[in-house]
Formats: structure tokens, C-alpha cells, sequence
């Protein structure tokens, strides 16, 4: 079952998470953490959208 749709507005606050499919470790080494922090710097500059912190866990 799909979930619902995220309400969203100007402004708000989001917590985000990733994990790993049953919960193996989605980094490998420091070049995967490297990569995913390009993407996300890509990301928050396309959506204009700021992050005031983050912390890379293995799982």
C-alpha cells in the first residue's frame, strides 16, 4: 500500500531519513557518502530548498 501524499506548504519543516533495504548499509566507503552529498547539493539547489543538518549513518 502506497502512503499518503505528504502535505506540503512555504516554509515548513521536513525530516528526512534513507535506510536500507533490511537495513544493510546504503554507504559502502567514503566515495558513496561523497556522491550522495553531490546529489543532495544538486538537489537542494534545484528545489531551492535549504538544510540546516545533516548526519551520514551507515544504515
Amino acid at each position: 500500500m502506497a502512503r499518503p501524499l505528504r502535505i506540503e506548504f512555504p516554509g515548513a519543516l521536513y525530516h528526512l531519513t534513507a535506510r536500507g533495504n533490511n537495513r544493510k548499509p546504503i554507504f559502502l566507503d567514503d566515495q558513496d557518502r561523497n556522491i550522495f552529498l553531490q546529489i543532495l547539493e544538486r538537489s537542494l539547489a534545484d528545489y531551492n530548498g535549504i538544510c540546516h543538518a545533516y548526519c551520514l549513518m551507515t544504515t
